[in-house]
């Protein structure tokens, strides 16, 4: 079983910047993917920033040019740097890996998502 634990998320002003951590933990033999989502009230899931398994970055157009994915392999961990946040990217940011368990068995998982608040 793998886990995701997200945290960095808060209330933070038009303008200002948050970084948000994930780490992976559990029975975990390789992530071949993994980034970030996010949920605004009454809106559907969707793609913000991920490591794909090819191993290249997608982000959302909305993003471009502000947030920034990164990651550290050894631990993990993958961050998102978030600046010049707007209003409208408040949102549930969700973490989601997927990958090969040490069973030899895929796994897909999410965390359980830390709220971002950008006030105006």
């Amino acid at each position: 079983q793998v886990q995701l634990v997200e945290s960095g998320g808060g209330l933070v002003q038009a303008g200002g910047s948050l970084r948000l951590s994930c780490v992976a933990s559990g029975s975990i033999l390789r992530i071949n993917a993994m980034g970030w989502y996010r949920q605004a009230p009454g809106k559907q899931r969707e793609l913000v920033a991920v490591f794909t398994s090819g191993g290249t970055t997608n982000y959302a157009d909305s993003v471009k040019g502000r947030f920034t994915i990164d990651r550290d392999n050894a631990k993990n961990t993958v961050y998102l740097q978030m600046n010049s946040l707007k209003p409208e990217d408040t949102a549930v940011y969700y973490c989601n890996a997927e990958g090969l368990a040490r069973n030899l068995r895929r796994f897909g998982s999410w965390g359980q998502g830390t709220q971002v608040t950008v006030s105006s």
